[in-house]
């Protein structure tokens, strides 16, 4: 009798399990009791299951909205009057690239700046939708870089390293966190470039393959195609079911002979998230679920704001399905990236601002409506910031002694500046931000202290930060 009745319980297990993914809620790992793995010094039902974290967390999630290319700082989020002022005098600075003193023709912003809400934040008119958000955004206005060229630079902030292949930080947050819903990877890149670092910027590097980020679509190809290929539609065949069983049952029977299980493991793991992803995925990636006026506030639909509104639209569905790190592409498979201009800086800001200021608004608006901004972070950057001087006469060159980004949600302080540049914004001077600092103050937000979240490679102990980096303590709320 008990063997009989006990039959029913998996019945029972199993309906509650396709209720709750009904609902488009996470999978327990407990509901996955064979799917172990060991990663580190830690062993897991799944490697991507959710775990928590040492700390006591602000962020559960991070979207990382990236402006390939170094947005100029003086020309939408650091108002430098002084600069206005003294547009076409000349002033002396050592040369970002030869470290040689030379005179250069100072450039005052061709962009109106005004003050922004409570805060008063001072935006410029490039981000008339994102300016209305200013009570919402946490500024950093000292952030320093490494290094000056775009492939360094941008490897050194996704990576901590600007030559080494490393984790990039989307990869050690998952290590830390996992995945919050089993059928989907914890790390998403949208439309990313296989220029300018490639797929390093959002590989695993030395850590398990599983924690890389997956990507959807391509930089050259409209954001229409950035879907999860090769997924069918209509559910999985019963005859398709009944063969991933039987693979399972072999890869389990040969792991267990394995001299290196945790290689096979992998590969299990792989096999047994993709099967789960054909049923979730396509739907997730199927923006016409979404309403006409959801649509309509990300700019979809309009030529412009199209392209870059349907990234983030996709970006919160996977970070509300459940993705740990979601990373959004402003960036092209050139090697001139999008926010690169050396000339005609009036122009092509206009156009790229144009294109993603009511995207980011819309987003920003969409995760606080359902209550998903206060545990997410959403962070918005480029690699490194431009000079106040002019090149070529109406350009900027690349400048890695000062640049501006903001943060909003996930635990940091709203409506709120840190740091300075000096009056012409071409050095900071008053509490400087290192790429480190702010890697170290991510991994905080989300609960971890960066000098612990360590994997060990080749006889030592690797980290996001290397041997450096501070959490800025004043910019948490």
């Amino acid at each position: 009798m008990l063997r009989r009745a006990a039959l029913g319980f998996g019945s029972l297990a199993l309906t509650d399990l396709l209720a709750r993914s009904s609902l488009g809620k996470t999978i327990p790992s407990s509901a996955f009791p064979n799917r172990k793995s060991k990663i580190g010094n830690r062993t897991s039902c799944n490697p991507l299951a959710p775990k928590l974290p040492p700390l006591p967390a602000r962020a559960k999630r991070v979207i990382f909205l990236f402006m390939n290319g170094g947005p100029s700082q003086v020309d939408t989020f650091d108002y430098k009057p002084e600069l206005n002022r003294r547009h076409g005098q000349t002033a002396e600075f050592k040369n970002t690239r030869t470290r040689v003193v030379e005179a250069r023709t100072l450039m005052g912003s061709p962009f109106d700046f005004s003050q922004h809400g409570q805060s008063g934040a001072w935006v410029s008119e490039l981000f008339p939708h994102v300016a209305r958000h200013a009570d919402d955004l946490c500024f950093i206005k000292s952030v320093q870089t490494d290094a000056v060229a775009h492939g360094p630079a941008t490897l050194f902030f996704h990576t901590g390293a600007t030559t080494l292949v490393r984790p990039s930080m989307g990869a050690w947050i998952t290590y830390g966190l996992g995945s919050e819903n089993e059928n989907l990877p914890g790390f998403v890149s949208i439309c990313p470039s296989a220029l300018i670092g490639g797929v390093r910027n959002y590989g695993s590097a030395f850590l398990p393959g599983v924690y890389a980020g997956t990507a959807l679509g391509k930089a050259e190809r409209p954001a229409t195609e950035a879907k999860f290929r090769n997924l069918p539609s209509g559910g999985i065949p019963d005859a398709q079911r009944a063969q991933f069983d039987l693979l399972r049952r072999l890869n389990r029977t040969q792991a267990h002979r394995e001299a290196e299980p945790e290689v096979l493991e992998s590969a299990i793991n792989s096999f047994e998230m993709a099967f789960g992803m054909q049923q979730h995925a396509p739907d997730i990636a199927d923006l016409s679920r979404e309403p006409e006026g959801t649509r309509a506030m990300y700019g979809i639909g309009k030529k412009a704001t199209d392209d870059f509104g349907r990234q983030c639209l996709l970006a919160r569905r996977l970070s509300e399905s459940g993705v740990r790190f979601v990373q959004v592409n402003f960036t092209d498979n050139t090697t001139t990236p999008k926010w690169d201009q050396h000339r005609d800086l009036e122009k092509d800001h206009r156009a790229h601002a144009r294109a993603v200021d009511r995207p980011i608004a819309a987003l920003l608006a969409d995760l606080k409506q359902r209550g998903l901004l206060d545990e997410t972070l959403v962070l918005w950057a480029g690699e490194f910031g431009r000079t106040p001087y002019s090149e070529n006469n109406n350009g900027r060159d690349h400048n890695p002694h000062t640049a501006t980004l903001w943060m909003a949600g996930g635990g940091v302080k709203r409506g709120f500046s840190y740091g300075a540049s000096d009056a012409l914004g071409f050095k900071a001077v008053e509490n400087k931000v290192h790429v480190h600092d702010l890697h170290a103050t991510l991994l905080h937000l989300l609960g971890f202290d960066h000098e612990e979240l360590t994997y060990k490679y080749s006889g030592r102990p690797f980290r996001l930060t290397d041997v450096y980096g501070s959490v800025i303590h004043d910019i948490v709320a």
